[in-house]
């Protein structure tokens, strides 16, 4: 346990994630399969590990961004469906085929390419094609503008395409966490959704599996859940929103933590850390931690941010440096070196959110979660059991 924790490591609360995820399935139409979004290592909190635990707690789908994401956590055992969200080079096919991973189709173009390789390959590949319904990043574009009948046709081109079997279709709400302002684009967006399906039904083309709604979109139009939602940042216990708050309980599930390096008196009026930016007022007591920006604390958070030690909150003091950070321990007299530092997390009646240094920040939650570096181990506890680690620079897992 000691060599994990000499310098900074993320706990990972499993506990708390089995209970977000049953808050969701009670929360979602019984008919609804539950697609769980482990794209960026799972939001930071360590995809691989957490695979597994979803497909044990139930989960019908995962999604990721990419092939890579696909590969590593089905080399790692994981049986369930995955759907990569995003593009894969079509040279990849025997990829996708070998894994049994599932591809989005964006485009026309994409899917005869998608064919040609996989007919060349003697395989056939499956996809979900996607609809850009008012989102603007990628799929077929189908807003109610002149012209989109092609889009329907393609669609149903699509389908008859050789070496492709379509299981799904689906879009993205670019506004279903934005309360009573975004409710009117989300009710269009699945509009446009709906009637792109209907029109395809009376072709003769049904999809297995249609689906829209994202973390917003489960938490605040629930009459949109369709046959599968995918859920992303609720599932780590973090609010895509604050207009979806109190809609279901949900636990944070990470907590970030680093240790005291050192402990140094410094006289007034001297300066901390680089570009001078900070000055002390008097007899400073400095701690100093081994966590800086290149583990994913933001430089930006300098002099803004606080950390607790010993229960108590303290302030950041001078630059946030790549690989430490040096703290204002002036009234902790029980801080020492090696003393625990929660950098974000719970300690005693002190509490610091990833929502906290997101608005210090300028950004939101998902961001802070994504970023941390994967030179942080992330230890998984249930209770205070030890049940798993993941470390990217010295694989080990226990």
């Amino acid at each position: 346990m000691d060599q994990v924790f000499k310098r900074t490591w993320a706990e990972i609360d499993v506990d708390a994630l089995e209970g977000n995820y049953r808050a969701i399935r009670s929360f979602v139409n019984n008919k609804s399969k539950i697609m769980c979004v482990v794209k960026a290592d799972a939001y930071g909190h360590g995809a691989e590990f957490l695979a597994a635990e979803y497909q044990k707690w139930g989960a019908d789908w995962l999604a990721v961004s990419n092939l890579e994401e696909a590969v590593q956590i089905r080399k790692d055992g994981t049986l369930l469906p995955i759907l990569v969200l995003g593009y894969t080079p079509t040279n990849m096919v025997k990829k996708l085929c070998k894994y049994t991973i599932t591809q989005t189709v964006m485009s026309m173009d994409y899917a005869v390419e998608l064919s040609r390789y996989a007919c060349k390959c003697g395989t056939e590949i499956n996809v979900h094609v996607k609809l850009d319904t008012g989102m603007n990043r990628i799929g077929m574009v189908y807003q109610g503008f002149d012209g989109e009948e092609k889009v329907i046709e393609d669609i149903e081109k699509i389908c008859n395409l050789k070496g492709l079997r379509v299981e799904g279709i689906f879009t993205h709400f670019a506004a279903a966490d934005e309360g009573i302002n975004g409710n009117v684009y989300t009710k269009w967006q699945f509009e446009n959704f709906n009637r792109a399906i209907n029109i395809l039904r009376k072709r003769g083309i049904e999809f297995p599996i249609k689906h829209c709604s994202n973390s917003g979109g489960i938490l605040a139009h629930r009459e949109m859940n369709m046959d599968m939602v995918r859920a992303g940042i609720i599932l780590y216990g973090l609010l895509p929103s604050k207009n979806c708050d109190k809609v279901i309980k949900l636990r944070h599930a990470m907590q970030l933590k680093t240790v005291i390096s050192q402990v140094k008196e410094v006289k007034p009026f001297v300066p901390v850390s680089y570009g001078r930016t900070f000055y002390t007022d008097k007899i400073t007591k400095i701690a100093t931690v081994p966590i800086g920006y290149a583990d994913g604390y933001p430089r930006r958070l300098s002099g803004r941010a606080q950390m607790i030690v010993c229960g108590k909150r303290v302030p950041i003091i001078g630059m946030i440096c790549m690989d430490q950070i040096m703290l204002d321990i002036s009234d902790v007299p029980c801080a020492k070196p090696k003393s625990i530092v929660t950098v974000f997390g719970r300690d005693g009646n002190e509490k610091i959110t990833l929502d906290e240094l997101a608005n210090l920040n300028q950004t939101i939650n998902y961001e802070l979660a994504c970023i941390i570096g994967k030179r942080v181990p992330r230890v998984f506890f249930r209770g205070k059991k030890r049940v798993g680690q993941l470390n990217y620079i010295c694989p080990q897992r226990i």
